[in-house]
């Protein structure tokens, strides 16, 4: 068995960041919880309070700190970022949040350089490309949290429809975490059926399979949106998803995850990170696994990778 590792820090301490600290607390998933926050009283408080669940819970120290603290991490995970204000271009907010990582990595690098880096601050694809450009650690050891959330999603709304047990349903979402992300359905499957077979033994022939399908991948990429104009935010399954990386690093899983890494030649794209499905382990991505994409999948995934390297030129990198 894998020995856990002790330390894992948070640079961020929002409410993502915090809903990812509380869900690693309640896991035991580190020994040490290390927040930081250009806000210190934001983070100290925060650390504070999750503090108190101590006596309740598994042994994990958690505390605030600066940057200094976070030596000897095993992994730091980046929440930090402004979300986008009214009127905002994307291309605004993507300059904005490149310079705020632009201060941040260094520090990781300076304190903690062994550390794998989980990155979660949107657009995540093109904050992952710059944290790699800028840390200069192997391409492996950096990692976006990608549309981990989005394939989640997925699996919760085709649950709905097939009425199976989650863990039944294979679908990942590929590609960007935004706009042009794509789910591979040729390779979706209920219990190790292909999807298309199974919906008739499960719906009938009276509900029509392609509709059915576009439907619940618009509520997929519409879901983030619905959240925030009810309650203003979404971190609760981002939060989760994150831990659920988390334990595949700090356990050394080798799990096999969607989520954003650093292409070389994936069916002729490179330089970009895109979410593909990936083993997952201590070494951070320890395998990209290529899938044999259809015709429209092909297309769509280098619809993807145009879309985020035209942004990741826009700013300059």
């Amino acid at each position: 068995m894998e020995k856990l590792a002790r330390k894992v820090s948070i640079i961020g301490c929002g409410k993502v960041g915090m809903r990812y600290a509380y869900s690693m607390v309640i896991k035991g998933l580190a020994r040490e919880l290390c927040m930081v926050d250009y806000y210190n009283e934001i983070a100290e408080g925060e650390a504070m309070d999750l503090a108190d669940g101590g006596p309740f819970l598994s042994s994990v120290d958690v505390y605030s700190g600066d940057y200094a603290d976070i030596a000897g991490s095993e992994l730091v995970i980046i929440t930090a970022g402004a979300g986008r204000k009214p009127g905002q271009s994307r291309i605004d907010l993507v300059k904005g949040n490149a310079e705020i990582i632009k201060s941040i990595v260094p520090q990781i690098i300076k304190y903690a350089p062994s550390a794998i880096i989980l990155v979660v601050s949107n657009p995540v694809d093109i904050l992952s490309y710059v944290t790699y450009k800028i840390s200069g650690k192997p391409s492996n050891e950096i990692i976006g949290s990608g549309t981990l959330l989005d394939t989640a999603r997925l699996i919760n709304l085709l649950k709905k429809l097939f009425d199976v047990n989650l863990r039944s349903i294979y679908a990942p979402v590929f590609g960007e975490h935004g706009d042009t992300a794509f789910p591979a359905w040729s390779k979706a499957t209920i219990g190790g059926v292909p999807l298309e077979d199974a919906f008739e033994a499960f719906n009938g022939k009276d509900m029509n399979y392609k509709e059915e399908i576009d439907r619940i991948f618009r509520e997929v990429k519409d879901r983030g949106k619905e959240i925030i104009k009810r309650k203003g935010e979404t971190s609760y399954g981002i939060g989760l998803s994150m831990t659920r990386i988390s334990k595949a690093i700090l356990k050394n899983e080798k799990s096999a995850l969607s989520v954003s890494t650093y292409l070389e030649d994936y069916h002729g794209v490179g330089d970009v990170y895109l979410s593909v499905p990936a083993i997952v382990g201590k070494r951070g991505i320890e395998k990209v696994l290529k899938v044999r994409f259809n015709e429209e999948e092909m297309n769509a995934f280098k619809h993807s990778a145009q879309s985020v390297k035209q942004v990741i030129k826009e700013i300059g990198f």
